[in-house]
């Protein structure tokens, strides 16, 4: 083999090779769950919590709704068990995905095996920031399947049916959210679209990971934004 191709050969196995390493040490890197989070794994007086393919079912009372969660990109899925585990308590029993590399693009259809494997007569679907983004495309393809959307900290990018129930929440202090993108994506929302905006909340207290890169300064505490958002959420879903 000539000298110069072999060379081309080394610099392009090189190349990959780095590309490689780079990348693992992109999605090798995520933000953590805290412990008080993780040992919600174990459930509590009225939730079981159950480990099916790819992530956990939140198995509370209710028996008729049923939400499938798609988490944070580079988030791990455990910092939204205590958000999920206020639904499951009140009756709305929750599916956390587990997205491969923590990327939620990865797995758009995560919700579609769900719903193959279970029964309910109302499904759900939601998710936080990427996540979030991810899940109101699933709902925009599957919108013939789904009672409703539930973004937080995210926006939809394709239009969505008018019979979904959407409902959208972000706090003030974000630092991570794109406003522009949240703005434009009303245009794809139902007439029907519910928004609200919590003052003092930011990006990362909708889990429980800790402080985020780039985000704003909340002003309130987590478990006051986890109660605001279990208070909208269980408004749409349960009508309270």
């Amino acid at each position: 083999m000539h000298r110069t191709k072999k060379r081309a050969l080394l610099i392009a196995g090189l190349a990959l090779i780095l590309l490689g390493a780079a990348c693992g040490a992109y999605f090798g890197t995520y933000a953590h769950a805290s412990p008080a989070a993780t040992a919600l794994l174990q459930g509590s007086d009225t939730v079981q919590v159950k480990a099916i393919d790819r992530g956990w079912l939140l198995d509370g009372p209710g028996i008729r709704d049923a939400l499938v969660f798609y988490p944070g990109g580079k988030v791990e899925p455990t910092a939204y068990l205590p958000l999920l585990t206020a639904l499951a308590e009140d009756g709305i029993d929750c599916f956390l995905v587990r997205m491969p590399l923590n990327m939620a693009f990865l797995d758009t259809d995560a919700a579609a095996k769900v719903q193959a494997a279970y029964t309910y007569d109302r499904w759900y679907v939601g998710g936080h920031s990427l996540g979030g983004a991810i899940a109101a495309y699933y709902a925009a393809r599957h919108g013939d399947d789904l009672e409703g959307l539930i973004l937080l900290a995210a926006y939809a990018t394709h239009p969505l049916s008018d019979r979904l129930a959407v409902l959208e929440l972000h706090g003030s202090e974000d630092g991570v959210l794109n406003w522009a993108s949240l703005e434009k994506g009303k245009q794809y929302l139902p007439a029907s679209a519910r928004a609200f905006e919590f003052p003092g909340g930011n990006h990362a207290q909708f889990g429980d990971y800790g402080p985020q890169r780039g985000d704003g300064l909340p002003t309130v505490s987590r478990a006051a934004q986890t109660a605001w958002a279990v208070e909208k959420i269980e408004g749409m879903i349960l009508g309270k």
